[in-house]
């Protein structure tokens, strides 16, 4: 039997647990409208997809208990001269760095509706992305959907050059290069929970 066509693409998978929740007033990563912490239930679909899931933040010692024995925690710190949060592009950059594979999946903790088998749907696409994309994302009427998506590692000094020179917007960096738009069905997977009336909408 050939094992060419089962072997797994080479992906990882970055989990964004940074943010400050402020909208929602609550940390989003450990509310559990589904019984268990959204981070968590994340980490466990991503591990589904790959053995190679870590959780960027900048609070390792508040989610530790809660992550799946394979993820692993990588540690935001600040950037030279800045105190203050940095939002997601910074701690995806962090994560990056410390990332080998070809490709890596950028998931945002608070993301309730994700399923391993869409998930695993979109990496079948990704042996056909063009070669000049350095990214795969869902996009909606706002703008790109950077955090569910793919980025090819390769795209790492760009963005290191882009924070270099002061850049914080996802979508300003996108803009800046070729990026490849994936299809997305069911638009129910890119639902977020950013609000207390986000919240509500998952209780029903």
């Amino acid at each position: 039997m050939n094992n060419q066509h089962s072997k797994k693409l080479p992906l990882s998978v970055i989990v964004l647990a940074g943010g400050q929740s402020s909208r929602l007033g609550q940390d989003k990563a450990l509310i559990a409208p589904q019984g268990m912490p959204l981070l968590q239930q994340v980490c466990e679909v991503a591990l589904e997809c790959t053995d190679e899931v870590s959780v960027v933040t900048s609070w390792p010692e508040r989610y530790q208990d809660i992550l799946p024995d394979a993820c692993q925690l990588i540690q935001e710190v600040p950037l030279p001269g800045e105190t203050k949060p940095h939002g997601p592009l910074v701690g995806f950059a962090q994560g990056m760095a410390q990332n080998s594979t070809d490709w890596v999946l950028l998931l945002a903790c608070d993301l309730p509706n994700l399923k391993a088998e869409v998930l695993q749907s979109w990496i079948t696409r990704l042996a056909q992305v063009q070669e000049e994309a350095i990214a795969l994302l869902p996009r909606q009427a706002k703008g790109w959907e950077p955090l569910c998506g793919f980025y090819r590692r390769q795209c790492l000094p760009l963005l290191t050059e882009f924070i270099h020179q002061g850049g914080r917007s996802f979508q300003q960096w996108l803009a800046q290069h070729p990026v490849e738009e994936l299809p997305v069905s069911d638009q129910h997977m890119l639902f977020n929970c950013n609000t207390p009336e986000d919240l509500e909408l998952l209780k029903f």
